[in-house]
């Protein structure tokens, strides 16, 4: 297109659109007029996403063998079993020895919480819905993913399916500043309400504003009706900061997520919600408290000192 007055004039117009679009859809929330957009979105670029994954990554078809596991009672059974399978699939070099260990965790802490999960990979980071921190998986509609289905890795929770195309699906991730995930404290049962902040850690705002929390006490997610968006039980985080500022309705705390956002590959979809709450029994072991030495110091008498005895 050549610079002429009316091809600024022409993109001046589109940008003004795309910014009204961007506010249009942030403020409709799921009713947003442009969600049948951003499904037919989803249904037509999705399937390129994953082709182009597919091609250059050999450990895509494995990962997709993780599939619901079976009966409640067996579960963990039958995940281990498909574990092993998977590791005869993987091959050896480097980065299929991370996804292994991905994989080995992500499973781990499905068998620990007794959540029904789709293994699914990373294919995009991003997406053309606005300024949000997502991620594309390369599992949808035709795997059985749903919207508002909990989406954790094995460190903790990652966020939340959004979009479903029928071979992908959209996940908004816990640290966008969208995002909302009811807490409860480990120990004390404090409840409260965690929101993403980009980079920084998680805010949440405990319902009791003369909680007793200090730094280093653990989060999980208290789950919703339904299992939806949320299922209960999901590592959250790491208390990092207490806002001294106490005695209100609320008190506000800062979170260090387990989730490492900009490091994400391997995921779990829970597909299928624990049958009881799993309470705190995923949350990781606490590391154990490094002893402090201690320093005996023993007098020796000295070979040259005179003998009392002989001196009197």
């Amino acid at each position: 297109m050549r610079d002429t007055k009316e091809s600024r004039l022409l993109l001046v117009l589109l940008v003004a659109i795309a910014f009204a679009l961007i506010t249009v859809d942030i403020r409709g929330g799921r009713n947003s007029p442009v969600d049948g957009a951003r499904h037919a979105a989803a249904a037509a670029f999705g399937p390129v996403e994953n082709g182009l994954s597919s091609a250059v990554d050999p450990v895509g078809n494995a990962v997709s063998a993780i599939r619901d596991s079976g009966s409640r009672h067996d579960r963990l059974a039958t995940l281990e079993k498909e574990n092993a399978a998977l590791k005869a699939k993987l091959g050896s070099d480097d980065r299929n020895r991370s996804r292994l260990r991905q994989l080995d965790k992500v499973l781990r802490i499905a068998g620990e919480g007794q959540y029904g999960i789709k293994g699914a990979q990373v294919i995009a980071i991003g997406s053309a819905q606005g300024f949000s921190w997502t991620i594309t998986i390369d599992v949808g509609a035709d795997d059985g993913i749903k919207r508002d289905m909990t989406v954790l890795n094995g460190d903790g929770l990652v966020g939340r399916v959004t979009t479903v195309g029928p071979s992908t699906s959209t996940v908004l991730l816990a640290n966008d500043p969208d995002f909302t995930v009811g807490t409860r404290m480990e120990g004390n049962d404090e409840l409260g309400f965690a929101s993403g902040q980009g980079d920084r850690p998680l805010r949440v705002e405990l319902l009791n504003g003369k909680a007793e929390v200090k730094k280093g006490d653990r989060l999980v997610t208290f789950g919703s009706q339904a299992a939806k968006p949320f299922v209960p039980g999901v590592p959250v985080g790491v208390v990092s900061r207490v806002d001294p500022s106490g005695g209100g309705l609320t008190r506000t705390l800062y979170v260090t997520p387990y989730v490492s956002f900009t490091k994400l590959d391997i995921v779990g979809v829970v597909v299928q919600a624990p049958e009881k709450d799993p309470r705190d029994t995923v949350l990781p072991a606490k590391p154990k408290p490094v002893p402090t030495p201690t320093v005996t110091v023993t007098v020796t008498p000295s070979a040259d000192a005179p003998d009392t005895a002989e001196q009197q």
